[in-house]
């Protein structure tokens, strides 16, 4: 008996010790090309922890097996950062502007449940926060875009200027990301994403004598639908056995569509920070995490706030799947981050993330 439990176990650290393997492929492997590795990579935090599990379990018996773990482990170690940070560091603010991302989920306008509309509430978030420089992806209005525009900076101190893109999507609802500044505005520009409601900005800023480029992005999600109320919830809330087969057997080309599709944003909106002659600010929602093909891209010679100067767990997301890391703050070597802060406040599916900034010299 004993042997067969040695052999099940011994099974099923090969398993997740090679599955965290391939999740390192997911940096190197454009999901075009091959979409598999990308799937393990969405997975790395969970698969890095079943990992360290099995470490611990051989170490307490005295097995040689804990090396299988601990080397695939320190193999990827460098991931690890991206996920966690264990030291705090200084958080010395003097000279800095503030930077906030925030993905709004739509208000919760969609939401099944009553009551849970957050407009109000985020909007007196934003307020009391006063950063200098605000990005917000997945914005909803009502009514005329202009008007509302309008009302929303008046509601946050009218003290902003604004660049918004939208997409209609009904009489008088309008979909759209917009990046916010205390500083002059004076270039607006967009990258187009082809065959996507995604969306992506970038507003040249003056600060002082100096102008810095904000790329605001909201990449391609996977588009789950009714899948984002849980595998559990699908299966019972289906008229039939069929629809929830159905809707869970579409899940795998979903997944790949997405991977694919953010590829391609990603190589988009790189593409036009090459282009910048202006040190720039990445951020947002990028749907994807740390180990993936889209990040790896996009941060390619940029810094992360939160690798730089963060503490901690370094989850944005929590909502109906596992939390993970997808929302960003990267950038340019002309500046320096002084500080990095989730705040983790439940208005979204998303919590709003802080870096404070200031120029180097």
């Amino acid at each position: 008996m004993k042997k067969i439990i040695y052999r099940i176990f011994l099974t099923a650290n090969i398993l997740f010790a090679g599955s965290l393997l391939l999740s390192y492929l997911a940096v190197e492997i454009n999901p075009d090309k091959f979409a598999f590795p990308a799937l393990f990579g969405l997975a790395y935090p969970y698969l890095l922890l079943a990992n360290l599990i099995f470490v611990i379990i051989w170490a307490l018996f005295l097995r040689p097996e804990a090396f299988l773990s601990a080397l695939v482990i320190a193999i990827g170690i460098t991931h690890f950062s991206n996920y966690l940070k264990l030291v705090r560091p200084s958080g010395d603010k003097t000279g800095t502007f503030k930077v906030m991302s925030y993905n709004l989920r739509l208000f919760n306008y969609f939401e099944n449940e009553p009551g849970v509309n957050s407009e109000q509430k985020i909007t007196e978030l934003l307020k009391n926060e006063q950063a200098e420089i605000i990005c917000l992806q997945e914005v909803y209005f009502l009514g005329d875009p202009v008007q509302k525009e309008k009302v929303f900076n008046k509601s946050l101190g009218g003290k902003y200027f604004i660049h918004l893109k939208y997409l209609g999507s009904g009489k008088n609802k309008f979909y759209g990301i917009i990046t916010l500044s205390k500083f002059p505005i004076i270039a607006r520009g967009d990258i187009v994403h082809p065959s996507s409601s995604s969306l992506s900005i970038f507003t040249d800023i003056l600060i002082g004598q100096d102008t810095f480029r904000i790329f605001n992005n909201h990449l391609q999600s996977f588009r789950l639908h009714r899948m984002e109320r849980s595998f559990i919830r699908e299966l019972t809330v289906a008229t039939d056995d069929r629809q929830a087969f159905d809707e869970i057997r579409t899940i795998p080309g979903r997944l790949r569509s997405g991977f694919i599709l953010r590829a391609g944003q990603a190589k988009a909106v790189k593409a036009e920070i090459n282009r910048s002659s202006y040190p720039v600010i990445v951020l947002g929602d990028f749907n994807d995490t740390p180990v993936s093909y889209s990040y790896r891209k996009i941060r390619k010679g940029l810094l992360d706030s939160f690798v730089s100067s963060g503490y901690g767990a370094g989850f944005t997301y929590k909502g109906k799947y596992p939390p993970n890391r997808i929302d960003y703050i990267l950038y340019d070597n002309a500046l320096e981050c002084r500080q990095f802060n989730i705040l983790k406040i439940k208005y979204s599916d998303h919590y709003p993330i802080i870096a404070y900034f200031r120029k180097k010299n």
